[in-house]
């Protein structure tokens, strides 16, 4: 490596062009000084360690507000203390209230109400009609496929409060055909709690 290129035309050569002793730091080409002075990123006015590394903060120093990790997973609600019993859509049911964005209302004499808006197809999917026509050709069989069924369930169940002259309503998505006896025995342990 300590050999010329012989291919090199001896216009350029690689590395730095050499220096001569300048005021500038790094100007000296001795051995072990940098070639180009830029500021240390953890330096400032010369004092070591004083500038955190990104996302970390100072040592010994307190955190922004809002750094890191909340203190809580959800918003505590207001107005109304305890646990959660029971969650119905957006309608939170506390020890002694129920928590709604339209606001908190009491808990005792509630009256909750609900309707099933949701349906349940039963139809031959399409892949059965297939296996039907492919396999009619065999002996007949093949009208066995036409015996599959396949139920979906679309809609919503519609879920409403009253309490202290407030009204609320919301809208939960029937997933399943059982969806509204899920919603209806959380429906009637909130009842159970409204009239203690």
């Amino acid at each position: 490596m300590t050999e010329p290129n012989p291919y090199a035309d001896g216009e350029y050569t690689w590395g730095p062009p050499p220096q001569s002793p300048g005021p500038g730091p790094g100007a000296t080409g001795a051995p072990g000084t940098p070639e180009y002075d830029f500021p240390n990123p953890t330096l400032i006015d010369g004092r070591p360690g004083t500038v955190p590394g990104y996302g970390h903060p100072a040592p010994g120093s307190t955190p922004p507000p809002g750094y890191g990790y909340p203190s809580a997973p959800y918003p505590v609600p207001t107005g109304g203390g305890g646990t959660p019993l029971v969650s119905i859509g957006d309608i939170t049911v506390l020890n002694d209230s129920i928590v709604t964005p339209s606001g908190t209302l009491p808990l005792r004499g509630a009256v909750w109400n609900a309707t099933d808006l949701s349906r349940t197809e039963e139809k031959i999917p399409a892949y059965a009609i297939v296996l039907a026509i492919v396999f009619f050709l065999f002996c007949l069989v093949g009208l066995l496929f036409l015996l599959m069924k396949e139920k979906t369930t679309t809609g919503f169940i519609q879920v409403s409060v009253t309490s202290g002259g407030t009204h609320h309503s919301t809208m939960i998505p029937a997933t399943h055909p059982g969806a509204f006896h899920v919603v209806m025995g959380q429906l009637n342990y909130a009842r159970s709690l409204s009239h203690l």
